[in-house]
């Protein structure tokens, strides 16, 4: 069974850092891209992150030069470490991870998401 399990979220100050992870397992086989999006209250999830099996990257305006996604395949984990946070960085983080048939087939598997609080 497929499983996207992020870790890794807590509560900091403003100016703090933490680092998010996320290992996908099972039967997931193929991992082309793994990204992070975020969701506050009464907003809508928003990109924020993403990383394919190249190596590229790809950031959302907001976090760019503060936040850096990676990965290490030999785990199929993508960590998301986020840097000088603002409280606006508040939110539930979640991973999305796209595989080769996913998405050619159009689907792709979601993580449950971890809370991060950004006091100020």
């Amino acid at each position: 069974q497929a499983q996207v399990v992020e870790s890794g979220g807590g509560t900091v100050q403003v100016g703090g850092s933490l680092r998010l992870s996320c290992e996908a397992s099972g039967s997931l086989f193929n991992i082309y891209g793994m990204s992070w999006y975020r969701q506050s209250p009464g907003n809508q999830r928003e990109f924020v992150a993403s990383i394919i099996k190249s190596g590229t990257t790809n950031y959302a305006g907001a976090i760019e030069g503060r936040f850096f996604i990676s990965r290490d395949d030999t785990k199929n984990t993508a960590y998301l470490q986020m840097n000088n946070l603002k409280a606006d960085d508040t939110a539930v983080y979640y991973c999305k991870v796209d595989t080769e048939t996913g998405r050619e087939l159009g689907y792709d598997y979601w993580g449950q998401g971890t809370q991060v609080t950004v006091l100020s």
